[in-house]
């Protein structure tokens, strides 16, 4: 019976080795494009809701050029993205590369230095909407600015601020 086992594990052990050997073969070439990264840059922000960072990678991502629609003939082509927390419009030229998008997102999350200027200069307000807007042209870069609903009591307010912090 020892001898059994014994032979049973030799085997297994050896029919490991067998499995252990690869082909290799060669893969065709990939050649990766980053035609809208400058866009990427501009607008991207770490702390940034993820709706708002998934759907400005879908925009990246999107490539003009291999639709049905396209034609040599236009100078741009304008799109439109939606999410149920926001939307984006971008113009995209003939080579697919990013002119100028508007976008708007509301009730998302508030980066940390809006959030901590908020509370030290209006303690006891409460944010009761916010809408999200960026504004990125090719020439001119992103511009981003909050426009925030505050609430203390019966009393309501409405204040604009950039990603800093800043209030406008």
């Amino acid at each position: 019976m020892k001898k059994f086992i014994l032979s049973l594990l030799a085997i297994g052990l050896v029919s490991q080795v067998y499995s252990q050997i690869t082909k290799v073969e060669e893969l065709s070439e990939v050649v990766v494009t980053a035609v809208n990264y400058k866009y990427l840059n501009q607008t991207d922000n770490k702390e940034a809701a993820v709706p708002v960072q998934m759907l400005q990678r879908k925009v990246a991502a999107y490539d003009v050029t291999t639709k049905d629609y396209y034609q040599d003939d236009y100078d741009y082509y304008t799109v439109e993205f939606y999410i149920p927390d926001g939307k984006i419009v971008a113009a995209y030229d003939a080579d697919g590369k990013i002119l100028r998008t508007i976008e708007k997102f509301k009730d998302i999350k508030l980066p940390s230095a809006v959030t901590k200027a908020l509370l030290e200069r209006f303690p006891n307000w409460d944010v009761v909407s916010d809408v999200y807007r960026v504004t990125y042209t090719d020439k001119m870069g992103a511009k981003k600015h909050y426009k925030l609903k505050l609430q203390n009591g019966e009393r309501t307010m409405k204040v604009k601020m950039n990603e800093d912090g800043e209030f406008l």
